[in-house]
């Protein structure tokens, strides 16, 4: 499994509880990246092979507009998810979207369903 990254804004608790199920992942305010650009996070989650799961729409906005091929980038549209919550959405989705991030995609998950779409959004 790639490495996740979840961003300001997700709650903390649900590293720990993914880590304890196996899973590569880190919070962005556990790393050192509470207050980067979402361009560093960007950067930061391509160099480390990481996928960033995210409430912000911005990271879906910065990947379609510079038609980059990664990192994959998931954007929970749920209000309110705790980190129990959060982690078992995470291990309901993932078997549906795994060979989606691994070869880039912009993931968007509400409360209709799950919308993919691979990147780079252009080919050139």
């Amino acid at each position: 499994m790639t490495g996740i990254l979840l961003d300001q804004g997700l709650p903390r608790s649900t590293v720990s509880i993914l880590q304890e199920k196996g899973w590569n992942v880190s919070h962005t305010g556990d790393i050192g990246l509470s207050r980067s650009s979402d361009e560093e996070i960007l950067e930061y989650a391509k160099r480390e092979s990481q996928t960033i799961i995210t409430l912000d729409s911005d990271f879906h906005s910065i990947l379609a507009l510079t038609n980059a091929s990664e990192p994959s980038v998931i954007r929970i549209r749920l209000e309110g998810l705790r980190g129990n919550d959060l982690a078992e959405l995470l291990h309901k989705i993932w078997p549906k979207i795994d060979a989606y991030i691994k070869n880039g995609a912009m993931v968007t998950v509400n409360e209709a369903g799950i919308r993919i779409r691979k990147i780079p959004l252009f080919n050139e």
